[in-house]
């Protein structure tokens, strides 16, 4: 009998490797952006076509190699950062494994020119599939040049799994993110299509931020530093009133290396504890610089996990260094001017200033314009016509789709009644009310009907939007005057993948520059005050939804402009509205569950009523 075992080719393990290490074209350029800045580069530029799928090319005026270096580089566990094991716990360089390359080249098109400043030629070498095509002297600037092309190109099945361009172009931004953070000192600059994406200059954190996400951040930075014997802590938390729902702005670097830490990600939430909600994070990019004994970064292959020899230690210091910085700078919760302590006793004295108030800062969808029977000046009397006219339009019009301010007549109350049971039906009495302006109640033939009215609005809303994404039919209503909204390049990348759906929900949205759109128009039956608000709001709810729930883009979508514009708790209703939601609820495919998974409604028979009387 044959032997079984047998060594992999060279090809093969390396194809094994690169799973591990290149799972999307942005690890293949986390890496290439970290050989980078351990050669010594002071500037680094990144080409990128068809967001890394054709081409990612990163230029550096780093080192540069030797020709016998330049071969080298590409064999497996092959590197010039260590040279024991005892090694591994003084590393302060990014890569010290020897499989970047090796990994890269074997499920690309690799081209490598790199030059010393001392030598007069460079070496250019060629690789596809862990072969080399081709190695000779070439003319080329100092530093070093890495272009990988074709990713996955003899592996169709790893290439069928690369999401969508704005998808994987997210990604790459994040991962220039994170290394242009940690060395702010270096000028970077990043192109995508020919087109200039980022042109960070060399200079102070602060600026580098400003410059990566944006000028709003200028003025929500708050400088943060802690130097203890064990761990020292410098950097920038924002201040509490730029905390956002999803996570995403937090960066912590141990001795300028990205990490993911959900143990310090705590420490940093809870000394924010008061200052934000709950569901909210602050943003943060803070800095450990920390002794590489007490660290062991040999974990995991895309190196973002490291473990601390005393993490309850670092834990301790990040955490007082954060709640420091905040009451150093008299950091306090913004406050919310629409609901005044101060006009509570004025509000008891005269009722108009309470609902002068409530009216001004009240939800709008619901409310519609109502003529006036008497008016001195008899101007309604030019459409007394038109009106009827309308109204024998309307009675003649499909009611295939049931609008937000139609009422239910009791033609629907059969129909509904069948949700609520064989013997029950809603009694369209008038009797529906209110209560703490969270809960409406309404009459039933046996009994009571209590309905969460935002939880019921979200429902309706979410299934009308899931239509509209179906049909691609979107009402829009165009702004007056349309706003600009700035937006981080992360956020750009995101829009731009979600500019189709968007516009089948009824949003005009057209790109205005690298990093901003313009909003001509939104869904028709929202009525805000402010559309840039709600389109941020949007955004940031469906990246809430997308890190907590695997959901496909057209639910999240719906999920996330349902809840951003649906009925919020303490607003009040009139009684006609109240009826209104009552039914559109009941006239949902799925009534009785909101999108969080709690009950809409809930029933309280009277034989439930008569117990509590003891009858």
């Amino acid at each position: 009998m044959s032997d079984l075992i047998q060594l992999l080719p060279d090809s093969i393990a390396n194809q094994i490797a690169a799973g591990e290490v290149v799972q999307r074209p942005a690890s293949a350029l986390k890496e290439l952006l970290e050989n980078a800045v351990d050669a010594g580069a002071t500037r680094i530029q990144v080409v990128v076509k068809e967001a890394g799928k054709q081409l990612i090319q990163v230029i550096d005026n780093g080192k540069g190699m030797t020709p016998t270096d330049a071969r080298m580089a590409f064999e497996r566990h092959a590197t010039s950062k260590i040279r024991s094991s005892e090694d591994l716990f003084s590393i302060r360089t990014f890569g010290f494994r020897g499989e970047a390359l090796a990994s890269i080249a074997a499920v690309a098109q690799v081209e490598l020119k790199t030059r010393r400043t001392d030598d007069e030629l460079g070496t250019l070498i060629q690789i596809e599939g862990s072969e080399v095509r081709n190695q000779e002297p070439v003319a080329t600037g100092p530093g070093t040049s890495v272009s990988m092309k074709n990713l996955f190109y003899n592996v169709p099945a790893r290439r069928n799994f690369l999401k969508s361009n704005p998808v994987e172009m997210r990604h790459i931004v994040e991962e220039f993110q994170r290394v242009a953070l940690a060395y702010s000192e270096i000028s970077f600059t990043l192109m995508q299509n020919d087109m200039e994406i980022f042109q960070l200059h060399g200079g102070k954190l602060s600026q580098r931020i400003v410059g990566l996400f944006g000028k709003n951040y200028q003025s929500q930075l708050v400088p943060c530093e802690e130097l203890t014997p064990h761990v020292n802590v410098k950097g920038y938390i924002g201040k509490p009133e730029s905390a956002k729902k999803t996570r995403g702005e937090q960066f912590f670097f141990v001795n300028n290396r990205f990490i993911k830490s959900s143990y310090l990600n705590h420490a940093v939430s809870n000394a924010f504890e008061g200052l934000i909600q709950p569901d909210q994070h602050p943003f943060y990019v803070l800095f450990l610089e920390i002794d590489p004994s007490h660290i062991d970064i040999n974990v995991h292959p895309t190196k973002t996990e490291i473990k601390f020899d005393d993490e309850r230690t670092v834990y301790a210091v990040v955490r007082a260094a954060v709640k420091q910085a905040l009451g150093a700078h008299h950091v306090v919760p913004a406050l919310d001017f629409s609901i005044d302590v101060n006009f509570k006793d004025k509000w008891d004295q005269d009722p108009n200033t309470k609902i002068a108030v409530d009216r001004e800062y009240s939800y709008k969808t619901f409310n519609t314009p109502e003529l006036k029977k008497a008016n001195p000046s008899g101007w309604e009397k030019l459409f007394e016509g038109v009106q009827r006219t309308v109204e024998i339009e309307k009675s003649s019009n499909d009611e295939e789709e049931t609008e937000i301010l139609t009422f239910p007549s009791r033609a629907n109350t059969e129909s509904e009644s069948k949700l609520l049971g064989s013997s029950e039906s809603l009694e369209n009495t008038g009797t529906t009310f209110q209560v703490e302006n969270n809960y409406i109640v309404a009459q039933m033939s046996t009994g009571l009907l209590i309905v969460d009215q935002q939880a019921a609005h979200e429902r309706i809303l979410y299934e009308r939007y899931l239509r509209q994404l179906k049909l691609a039919q979107g009402p829009s209503q165009q702004s007056l005057f349309p706003p600009v909204v700035e937006l981080s390049q992360g956020d750009f990348e995101l829009v731009s993948g979600l500019l189709p759906e968007l516009h089948s929900l009824g949003f005009m949205i057209s790109v205005f520059g690298n990093q901003a759109v313009v909003i001509q128009g939104v869904p028709a039956d929202i009525q805000v005050r402010n559309e840039k608000e709600l389109f941020e709001g949007l955004i940031e709810q469906f990246k809430n939804f997308k890190n907590e729930l695997s959901l496909e883009t057209r639910e999240n979508l719906a999920r996330s402009l349902a809840r951003r514009s649906s009925l919020k708790r303490g607003q009040k209703l009139k009684d006609q509205e109240m009826e209104t939601l009552v039914g559109q609820l009941f006239a949902c495919q799925n009534p009785n569950y909101g999108l969080s998974g709690n009950k809409t409604f809930v029933k309280l028979d009277l034989s439930s009523i008569h117990s509590f009387f003891g009858k």
